[in-house]
């Protein structure tokens, strides 16, 4: 891993929990993580329960666009954590995947997407620590 890690979060719609990983990263992380996400057959906007989910924990995703996959982006990532998009992800030697058991957001409430996202949340703390040298992460 380089010395400011990129991270790709991949799923089918790229659409809401992509999306929520790579807000809290962003907000967790700051500058010292590169920050990607990207879906298998994107929607042509974010979830807006998912907008609402994250703007509870005053994260601002709402002018985010889903992107589709493409084997540069996971070319450029040292990590790659899928969440429901099977085998829709290029595999490359000497990258960190990870598969994410999550619910997808899509079509649910509000009272159903909050635990999803703080599932993510807990994820990306963990992921965090794992990832960055701990003098980077404030210890």
């Amino acid at each position: 891993m380089t010395d400011k890690p990129a991270v790709l979060f991949v799923c089918v719609h790229n659409a809401g929990r992509s999306q929520m990983a790579a807000g809290y990263l962003s907000a967790l992380a700051g500058d010292r993580v590169d920050v990607f996400s990207a879906g298998s057959e994107p929607k042509n906007e974010i979830n807006p329960v998912a907008i609402e989910a994250m703007a509870e924990e005053g994260i601002d995703i709402a002018g985010n666009v889903p992107k589709i996959l493409t084997v540069d982006a996971v070319k450029q990532a040292d990590v790659v954590i899928t969440m429901g998009c099977g085998d829709a992800c290029p595999i490359f030697p000497g990258k960190r995947y990870e598969d994410w058991q999550l619910d997808d957001p899509a079509g649910q409430g509000i009272k159903s997407v909050r635990p999803i996202r703080d599932d993510i949340k807990r994820r990306i703390e963990q992921l965090l620590t794992e990832i960055l040298p701990a003098e980077s992460r404030g210890m």
